[in-house]
């Protein structure tokens, strides 16, 4: 089952065939880099469970947790009660090694996406494959777990983004977060149409995107620190309940305002490796541009997470964000 769905995904050779059993259900190979998972028995704690990686490509780590977790399905120390889509998004970006290609993956996930071009067609693939899949499977819960790593590092090593939609988040899956060594949660305010933001805004999911630590090439991350995210994907997959521990461990956070790069001479006022989540007092100058004016912390003092003065014009250069808590 791994090696056949990584042969196709990464080295192009068509599996034959495209389907079969091993200890505790069946797979199927969609296509290259999207494989479905169906448990011989459905436990009674399962969810219709979405884990995807890569959508950018440098991100590696999480690529490796779900080949751990594939490992031990193959090996049958995890058992599977629950059905599960496993994606790797971006395959071109993947095997270069880099964020993407042409246009960011991650911002595309949108039913009404008119542009065209190899990220927009695989982000319509990979819409049309949940789709499916939480068709197949209407009677359960639904979940999407979209895994990352961030481009720089962050006084919360490992935090998770909830993205803006209606669908209320179940308060168990705070302490599921928290039992997984989740340090932080950021509230999104608006739509942002990421992959995790589809399954949630669409499909009515519980839906998060992971960052599970800072970018790193194959075979230099601490999957020891992953350790307890792996036993939350395993326990899922099982159609088990994952561990608890209390939401409080978590610190929250709320988006209060979106940093868009609106000028050419744009440039953020603050080193280029600050760390996600640092502060900055009332009166600091965080942005010039000659287009939008100069942006500077109003009363309240504001963290920073996501800063990138190197967007497309038009596209987010950093979230601010203020202390929150659970919702």
């Amino acid at each position: 089952m791994l090696g056949q769905w990584l042969d196709w995904t990464l080295d192009d050779k068509h599996p034959s065939p495209r389907s079969g059993r091993f200890g505790s259900g069946i797979y199927q190979l969609h296509a290259p880099g999207i494989l479905e998972i169906t448990p011989a028995t459905v436990r009674p704690a399962a969810h219709a469970c979405v884990f995807s990686a890569a959508i950018h490509g440098n991100e590696t780590a999480p690529v490796e947790l779900l080949g751990n977790w594939l490992s031990a399905i193959e090996a049958g120390t995890v058992t599977i009660g629950a059905p599960v889509l496993v994606i790797l998004g971006n395959l071109p970006a993947l095997k270069a090694q880099q964020r993407f290609i042409k246009t960011n993956l991650n911002r595309l996930f949108q039913r009404e996406l008119a542009e065209t071009g190899e990220e927009p067609d695989r982000a319509r693939e990979l819409m049309s494959a949940v789709d499916g899949f939480y068709n197949r499977h209407q009677a359960l819960p639904k979940l999407h777990y979209d895994l990352h790593t961030a481009i720089r590092g962050s006084l919360y090593t490992r935090f998770v983004v909830e993205p803006f939609a209606e669908t209320m988040i179940n308060p168990e899956q705070w302490e599921w977060l928290a039992a997984a060594d989740m340090q932080a949660v950021l509230h999104q305010h608006q739509h942002s149409w990421t992959f995790s933001h589809y399954s949630k805004h669409y499909h009515a999911a519980q839906a998060f995107t992971f960052e599970l630590g800072r970018v790193a090439p194959f075979g230099e991350n601490d999957m020891a620190a992953l350790a307890p995210m792996l036993t939350l994907i395993s326990a899922l997959s099982a159609g088990e309940q994952p561990p608890k521990k209390p939401a409080e461990t978590m610190r929250f956070f709320q988006v209060q305002h979106e940093l868009m790069r609106q000028a050419e001479t744009f440039c953020l006022c603050f080193d280029e490796d600050v760390p996600n989540f640092s502060r900055f007092e009332p009166g600091t100058c965080l942005a010039k541009d000659s287009v939008a004016g100069d942006f500077i912390v109003g009363d309240t003092p504001l963290h920073v997470v996501f800063p990138n003065a190197k967007v497309e014009i038009g596209a987010r250069a950093a979230l601010l964000v203020v202390p929150s808590h659970a919702s």
